[in-house]
């Protein structure tokens, strides 16, 4: 059966930052920024979610993203920022003209960008995302055109406070590497965040390699969520769990918190009845009181406050918080390719200090 073109409205935004949050697994931007997206979209013109098939094969489609560290305080980002990457990337990327806009990953403001750039600039935005989980670096989220000999891709970004001289807007060209340590230094310089457009490929090349459906999915799972903290915190996580085909692990108080900045991403540990949970942006690893490993990224781990079921990114923990820890098997997520790259985990396992190749079987 064809899938319908559904109107992006208030309703459909708040469950895809719902859903989106508990599908970023501790990372995926903050909820006041996806707030403000949403906000902004209200004063443009109707925007409609477009179903992937309906975007010519060959036209060339455009990922959004956000990069940057979620716990900086000097970060500045606005809708306007947001939209400027997008007309920066039209005059100076050349090649065919974009036909949609999809966004990088899921999360509380993940889900909903390129909402506001596809409502601003007239484009469709497509039923799609590089990945169906959030992901700390770039590299993670380019659908496997860093393996792609020759591939040479343009990224532009903008962001920052120009009333504290902080703001910055760039456009590179070169390797997936290249330019996404380029654009990391940016959101550097920008006071920890920075808007991302990046990565043009053709909508087949979506298909083959992308997240397809991921915003649907996304809401899908936020209505569930809704639904059930109509009834408590606790029906509302075992609802996602059940829905992730997963499993709500434990609820208890965080009893230790680390946060630090490194490279321009958050990392740390966070302790929930002794079970240990490290991240890197988002939860990487989740091992039990007796040292055994529970979970490991790409697989799902999410923290949920208990007393009022409000999805917790990494940076929103608290010592003495009482949260509930919910995790999934990567195979009941919406991967890319890349989320099993050994050369990718490797790099993650050197951030976090803890072994992620051996429990992947990698």
């Amino acid at each position: 059966m064809k899938q319908e073109k559904r109107l992006l409205d208030r309703q459909a935004g708040r469950w895809a930052m719902l859903g989106g949050c508990l599908l970023g697994g501790g990372g995926g931007g903050s909820f006041a920024m996806g707030q403000m997206l949403l906000e902004k979209l209200e004063s443009m013109p109707p925007l409609y979610l477009t179903p992937l098939e309906e975007i010519d094969p060959e036209a060339t489609v455009l990922s959004v993203s956000l990069v940057g560290a979620p716990a900086a305080k000097e970060q500045f980002l606005t809708p306007e920022d947001m939209i400027r990457t997008v007309e920066l990337f039209q005059r100076n990327a050349g090649g065919a003209p974009l036909a949609a806009v999809m966004t990088n990953e899921n999360g509380w403001c993940a889900t909903v960008n390129g909402w506001v750039q596809a409502a601003a600039l007239g484009l469709p935005l497509v039923d799609a995302q590089c990945n169906g989980r959030a992901h700390p670096t770039g590299v993670m989220g380019s659908m496997n055109l860093h393996r792609l000999p020759g591939y040479v891709t343009t990224m532009t970004c903008a962001g920052g406070n120009p009333a504290t001289g902080r703001y910055v807007e760039g456009v590179f060209r070169g390797t997936i590497d290249a330019t996404a340590r380029l654009v990391r230094a940016a959101s550097v310089e920008a006071g920890g965040v920075v808007g991302v457009a990046r990565n043009p490929v053709t909508a087949a090349y979506v298909r083959e390699n992308g997240a397809v459906g991921g915003i649907s999915q996304a809401i899908q799972l936020g209505q569930v969520y809704e639904q059930g903290l109509e009834v408590s915190p606790q029906k509302a996580v075992e609802a996602a769990a059940e829905f992730l085909h997963g499993r709500v692990l434990c609820r208890g108080a965080v009893e230790h918190y680390t946060l630090r900045g490194e490279g321009g991403f958050d990392v740390g540990t966070v302790t929930v009845d002794g079970h240990e949970l490290t991240f890197w942006n988002e939860y990487m690893t989740l091992d039990a009181p007796d040292g055994s490993r529970v979970a490991t990224f790409p697989d799902l781990i999410m923290t949920v406050d208990a007393a009022t079921g409000r999805p917790l990114p990494s940076s929103d923990i608290r010592e003495g918080q009482e949260v509930f820890v919910l995790t999934t098997h990567n195979r009941n997520l919406n991967l890319s390719p890349t989320m099993h790259d050994r050369e990718l985990l490797a790099q993650a396992e050197e951030i976090i200090r803890r072994p992620m190749l051996e429990p992947l079987g990698l």
